[in-house]
């Protein structure tokens, strides 16, 4: 009796199994978590600058991007950064997609928060791309504030702008639990470390953790704000949520601890790349 051929889902699902137990997807993978620490490194040390001097700038991911550019050897330190950005947005997808890469595999949560990373990374990755083409200006871009204005005009509008900032506040519930139940060792290769590695790493991923869960907190608090007094120039990005810190009473302290978290964020996932279950 005759095989009958693969349909082409099973032969997509086939071929998408064949590249996640690739040699070039670890690869990629791995220079991911590179790319996302620089990112957040530049981020938490210009946000550092201006809590302790009036220097430095408050900036999301696509600033600390552009900041890079302006580096010597900018242009090649970018080229790198699209490729690892473009990796991590990879490997979170495939592994939403399959629920499973070769060392570990992802409940639903983790799936679903897999395409929101992915397509949010493969963003930076052609954001990084356009400043490297010349064909994205500084001034370019569309802003939280223009973003919500045009989803408010969609039907339901307002209701998916209080959605997504309810998404974003369980999203920093879920990274401050993560954090200070210390649940992110679970992902990594701990029997592969030596005590003190783990003990260094433990604490950076802590401390990393639970300043990304206010800086998400804060972007879906804003969020519902907006959509709550249907008002666009309320939400905030990245920035605008580093902004609101430093503004708050003992601002200039709260940025400061937030930023050095940012760092210590960075530091943990380039140490990621090391020893992050793929």
């Amino acid at each position: 009796m005759s095989r009958l051929p693969d349909s082409p889902v099973h032969a997509a699902k086939g071929a998408g199994r064949d590249f996640v137990y690739s040699t070039a997807f670890e690869v990629l993978s791995r220079a991911g978590f590179v790319a996302r620490g620089v990112v957040y490194g530049i981020i938490g040390v210009l946000a550092f600058l201006v809590a302790v001097s009036d220097k430095g700038k408050l900036t999301d991911q696509e600033g600390a991007i552009r900041t890079l550019a302006d580096e010597p050897f900018g242009t090649t330190l970018l080229v790198v950064l699209a490729i690892g950005l473009g990796g991590y947005s990879i490997w979170r997808l495939f592994r939403a997609a399959l629920g499973h890469g070769p060392e570990a595999s992802d409940s639903t949560i983790d799936r679903l928060g897999g395409v929101g990373s992915g397509l949010v990374y493969g963003g930076l990755c052609i954001a990084t791309i356009k400043i490297l083409t010349g064909s994205s200006s500084s001034g370019a871009g569309s802003t939280p504030d223009k973003t919500t204005a045009g989803v408010f005009d969609w039907p339901a509008g307002r209701w998916l702008v209080g959605i997504a900032g309810l998404v974003l506040i369980g999203v920093g519930a879920y990274q401050f639990l993560k954090g200070a139940r210390q649940k992110f060792l679970e992902e990594l290769k701990t029997e592969q470390m030596a005590p003190e590695t783990k003990r260094w790493i433990t604490r950076i991923g802590t401390v990393g953790h639970i300043a990304r869960a206010v800086v998400f907190a804060l972007i879906g608090w804003f969020l519902l704000k907006a959509a709550y007094e249907f008002d666009a120039k309320e939400a905030i990005g990245l920035d605008g949520a580093l902004t609101k810190i430093v503004t708050a009473s003992y601002g200039p302290w709260l940025l400061g601890l937030v930023s050095a978290g940012l760092i210590a964020f960075g530091v943990y996932s380039v140490s990621e790349s090391r020893y992050r279950k793929i």
